[in-house]
């Protein structure tokens, strides 16, 4: 009797701790948690920032959605600079309301592939560290779909789908499709034939501060590059060059893990996805030197901006934009489907990668920021995700297989902010469904087990995942 009231006891405590675990999770970002479920729900600044400090979020906001125009053809030096080459002509332009991109619905006729960026690069061991990649020739890092008035674009990006069909183990059909890149009307040469090109969809932008903010030793206890516990998971962390500092560090945020710091993953989108020079990319022309029309344009490097088209002002305010917006809170925590959805998702071993818990360190520049306990469900590590998934293109330690564990947090808000549904580094997949069906490497057996899981228990991973 004394051992059944024991075990009664137990399990109660066990439940009565789950559930405070759970009351705690709904704040996803710690006290940066905003409690909005609307198309704004990743555009709100930290929910702890401090009075003070919310100009300097609002003019980093403006900065961010900022159109930049043709140095040419505007009177308005705050905002000159555009190109010549660009992707895009502000910041809101690929992060739609902070939030995903997504891919072309239409071929030919839609115009919104503006939210992704084609990358180049070559799939070569190299030994300069100081390379995030090595570019074309031609092309360079990114093709530019776009350029200013006078200036002939690179290349037409022309999209197909490729569909497969599969089934799960109850007979269950699904649909998987996968984006065909070719470039036509290249201006400017061909290109290497050992040039590899993948597209990246913009990722959101919530919580970046808090990524930042996490110890670096609380990321690197998760790694486990050679297996060593036999689990089938070895993680293991980019080493990557940072411009600031001079020196190798981490690399936390991008698809593969390749910049060190959001002021610098700012820096290199301000250049190479709008042409913008500013302190980390001072040369006026986002060109290579095969393009001599490029070279030669009219740029928008002014005195007022510190002889650059960005300033180091602008430049700190849009990152401390970046660092400051909040993470929303999670929904129906106490749903029973949602409960069991959990349940499922670590019975998968999906948190084997998504890691459910951090605690931010005290090395942050901004005291609201520190020591907060947050959910990203992310390892912030890089992962084999399989041929499947594979671009060939390598980003200092990374191979063409391996991603950046994706941060979930907000995931279930993710068509009501940007308008429809696209996961993965191309967009690829249309529902959480398909994010997961594609997942290979070292998540093939969390994806095989979820092929055999009954219509209940996928209806409530996926209430799970949506209350993130």
């Amino acid at each position: 009797m004394l051992r059944l009231i024991f075990l009664i006891f137990i399990q109660l405590f066990l439940f009565i701790s789950f559930l405070k675990s759970e009351e705690s999770s709904f704040f996803s970002g710690g006290e940066t948690t905003n409690v909005t479920n609307n198309k704004n729900a990743f555009s709100l600044e930290a929910k702890n920032l401090p009075e003070y400090l919310k100009v300097d979020f609002l003019v980093g906001d403006a900065l961010f959605d900022r159109i930049w125009e043709d140095p040419r053809f505007t009177s308005n030096i705050a905002k000159d600079g555009l190109g010549p080459f660009f992707s895009a002509q502000s910041c809101e332009g690929c992060h739609i309301n902070d939030g995903r991109g997504h891919l072309p619905e239409a071929i030919y006729q839609d115009t919104d592939s503006i939210s992704i960026v084609i990358h180049l690069g070559k799939n070569k061991n190299y030994l300069n560290r100081e390379l995030k990649n090595i570019s074309d020739g031609n092309y360079g890092s990114q093709i530019s779909e776009f350029a200013i008035e006078g200036i002939l674009k690179e290349a037409d990006i022309i999209f197909k789908y490729d569909y497969s069909i599969g089934a799960f183990e109850n007979g269950m059909v699904y649909e998987l499709r996968k984006p065909i890149i070719s470039l036509s009307n290249l201006n400017y040469g061909n290109i290497d034939s050992d040039t590899e090109f993948s597209a990246r969809v913009a990722q959101p932008l919530i919580g970046l501060g808090l990524i930042e903010s996490i110890d670096i030793e609380d990321i690197m206890q998760n790694e486990d590059e050679f297996d060593l516990d036999n689990d089938g998971i070895s993680g293991k962390a980019n080493k990557v060059w940072d411009d600031v500092n001079q020196k190798e560090e981490i690399g936390r945020f991008g698809w593969k893990s390749s910049q060190p710091s959001i002021y610098q993953q700012v820096a290199d989108a301000l250049f190479n996805d709008m042409g913008l020079s500013n302190p980390l990319y001072k040369n006026p022309s986002n060109c290579t030197d095969s393009q001599i029309d490029c070279l030669n344009a009219t740029n928008g490097n002014s005195i007022e901006h510190d002889n650059l088209e960005v300033s180091n002002q602008q430049l700190e305010l849009i990152t401390f934009y970046s660092q400051q917006l909040g993470v929303p809170a999670r929904r129906d925590i106490n749903n029973e489907d949602v409960i069991a959805g959990k349940k499922l998702f670590f019975e998968l071993s999906c948190n084997s990668c998504h890691t459910e818990k951090f605690k931010t360190g005290s090395h942050s520049d901004h005291k609201n920021l520190k020591y907060q306990v947050i959910y990203p469900y992310s390892d912030f590590l890089l992962h084999d995700m399989g041929d499947g998934l594979s671009d060939g293109i390598p980003e200092y330690l990374a191979n063409g297989n391996e991603w950046r564990t994706t941060p979930l947090w907000g995931l279930g808000l993710t068509e009501t902010v940007s308008g429809r549904e696209t996961y993965l580094h191309d967009g690829r997949a249309r529902t959480l469904t398909e994010a997961i069906l594609w997942h290979g490497g070292e998540a093939n057996s969390a994806r095989e087990k979820f092929k055999k899981l009954d219509n209940i228990q996928i209806n409530q991973l996926l209430r799970f995942l949506k209350s993130l």
